[in-house]
């Protein structure tokens, strides 16, 4: 979650008012936000805010917050207004950029007076949507330029790695492939680009660059300071929607501190040169300069271009029936009551029929469901304010009988003198696959042998915060080894075990996942075999009262021969062996090690003890 500081002194000054320290714990709930800290500094009263919601970037600024208890304390209410008046301002996008960092949306906001607060404010805010909504720069990077120094029209264009400018925080000037090797944001996000034929530059009519997306700015026009007037925005992605989104949450941001926001055009030239684009489109201009709309139609009609105007300001559309938000909310209140309320939360509302018609911020992407109504609804009211009830039920709560069979298991195992480890169900495919010495990622049907250790192919996540973290685990035996091998500083033997989940596809559920509890052994040792870990399988076997047989087989995890599928009633349910030296050599582990894994559901019955 996110976390910044802010200054006492300067939301006072955005919201019109002042409070005490104590008051401010509880009026920072109504940015869904927590005070962590606070210090003085200069004379100077610092407060740490912890963002609770990763959905509400409009929120991670000084700005965001005092506008938000502003409007919940009364102070303004329904839907807040910007006002965005056209530019003549044109930014020119490459169509060579569509397989490297295809979109880009812009703005500008004159007539600010920044103080230092104010700027840190803008820095804070524009890195902290890049690394957590935009996904570390990948989905989202923005850049803020001061545009007294820039001369449209503007051009995001594909450059060549050898193109030189002057990075922010140097004196001298860069190929762009030097700045991927020594700048110290080079370094940290030169991976999103390193690879592709062209880089991103994003320059003025004057060649000057005002950045490299999503890498850096120049030096030139990229530093904003206290004197700056007039700012330049850009952002830059893969998804319109979500570039879309973080503009207006970093204009109307600059709006809160007095700026005036004007809109762009952003021009796609299909087939064409920008800077042919820029000539063509001049010339049409000085042909009909009474009307400039006609130009924009001929370039959509007759020339097929994409154009859009941005930031786009246009408030949202949602509807609620009254009736679930008392219902869910628990609370006697009144059409009107819930009308004021919603006002308190930025909403403008129109009661008919039992529903409530509401508009909302262009800054907010967060509404999806009645839920998320109730949620402010119920901040507006105060959770603090709603009474507690003592949930009347006619029920006796008692454990989960297969949670008591895990805690035997795990009881079971520590008997046995092994250790619990406890690790992510998060993982990724080199970890389940490559390192496992599997070709299951690249050859799921090469897997269908395995009887689901592992299965062909994981349950991946559509949009990770990191490769590292893209799937679930589909099997333990990695887990256990990546424990091992962050462990050979310590004594051996080591002895491990986990008790945990893997989650399998499963189209026949709605889901169309499954989370199975297994349990995974791994034994290292100098000495290690396969009869060791077998002793440990007998003994849990006897433990329970299964019989089971081990059938052999060959496994590229494991040692030709010293492999074997554990088999109950007729049906394979785990694995045991000997790791093959490969994987052991791809996790950085010296010692051998012998393991099994199996599902706990088939050894499932009740009694289990």
């Amino acid at each position: 979650m996110p976390k910044f500081d802010v200054s006492k002194s300067d939301l006072e000054r955005l919201i019109g008012k002042s409070f005490t320290v104590e008051e401010w714990e509880d009026l920072f709930l109504y940015a869904k936000c927590e005070l962590d800290d606070v210090w003085e500094e200069n004379g100077e009263i610092y407060f740490k805010a912890d963002s609770k919601d990763t959905n509400r970037p409009d929120l991670w600024s000084a700005e965001g917050i005092a506008r938000q208890i502003k409007w919940a304390l009364g102070i303004e209410k329904g839907l807040p207004k910007y006002e965005v008046e056209k530019s003549d301002v044109v930014v020119y996008v490459d169509e060579k950029l569509k397989n490297i960092r295809p979109y880009g949306v812009y703005a500008i906001v004159e007539g600010l007076k920044l103080d230092e607060e104010a700027l840190k404010q803008m820095i804070n805010l524009q890195e902290k949507v890049a690394l957590t909504f935009g996904r570390r720069r990948r989905e989202v990077a923005i850049g803020i330029f001061d545009f007294g120094k820039v001369k449209p029209p503007i051009y995001y264009r594909a450059a060549e790695k050898t193109e030189k400018f002057v990075p922010l925080g140097f004196t001298e000037e860069l190929t762009l492939e030097e700045i991927l090797e020594k700048h110290e944001k080079g370094k940290e996000y030169g991976h999103l680009i390193k690879e592709k034929p062209y880089y991103p530059l994003l320059v003025d009519s004057e060649g000057k660059v005002l950045s490299m997306p999503p890498i850096i700015n120049s030096e030139i026009t990229g530093r904003v300071t206290t004197e700056t007037k007039n700012v330049f925005v850009d952002v830059t992605g893969w998804d319109l929607r979500k570039i879309m989104l973080a503009l207006n949450v970093v204009v109307t941001a600059l709006a809160e501190r007095g700026g005036k926001i004007r809109s762009v055009k952003v021009i796609y030239p299909e087939s064409t040169d920008v800077y042919e684009a820029s000539v063509i489109i001049k010339d049409l201009l000085d042909t009909h300069r009474s009307s400039p709309e006609t130009v924009w139609l001929l370039v959509k009609e007759m020339l097929g271009w994409p154009v859009w105007e941005t930031p786009d300001l246009s408030p949202k559309e949602f509807e609620v029936e009254l009736d679930y938000v008392r219902r869910l909310a628990g609370l006697e209140l009144s059409d009107g009551e819930i009308k004021e309320l919603l006002e308190r939360m930025m909403y403008e509302v129109e009661l008919e029929d039992g529903r409530a018609k509401l508009l909302y911020p262009a800054f907010r992407d967060d509404i999806m469901h009645a839920r998320d109504v109730l949620e402010d609804v119920l901040i507006a009211y105060g959770y603090n304010a709603i009474e507690p009830e003592e949930p009347k039920l006619a029920v006796q709560g008692r454990g989960d009988k297969f949670i008591e069979f895990e805690d035997a298991v795990r009881e079971l195992m520590a008997g046995f003198g092994l250790q619990e480890v406890m690790t992510f169900n998060l993982t990724n495919g080199e970890a389940q696959f490559s390192k496992m010495h599997l070709p299951c990622g690249e050859h799921p049907e090469e897997c269908a042998d395995y009887f689901n250790h592992p299965p062909a192919e994981l349950v991946e996540i559509e949009n990770p915060i990191s490769p590292k973290w893209s799937a679930l685990r589909s099997w333990l035996l990695p887990s256990l080894l990546d424990f091992l091998s962050q462990n050979t500083h310590e004594e051996y033997p080591q002895k491990i075990f986990e008790v945990g989940k893997a989650t399998l596809i499963d189209e026949s559920r709605e889901t169309k996942t499954v989370s199975e509890s297994k349990l995974a052994v791994a034994l290292a040792h100098p000495r290690v075999t396969f009869t060791e870990a077998k002793e440990i399988l007998d003994s849990v076997m006897r433990h329970f009262g299964f019989e089971y047989e081990l059938e052999e087989v060959e496994h590229p995890s494991f040692i030709p021969g010293r492999a074997g599928k554990i088999v109950v009633g007729g049906k394979a349910i785990g694995v045991i062996g000997e790791v093959h030296p490969t994987v052991l050599e791809n996790w950085g582990l010296e010692m051998p090690v012998a393991t099994f894994e199996l599902f706990l559901r088939p050894l499932y019955t009740e009694p289990y003890l």
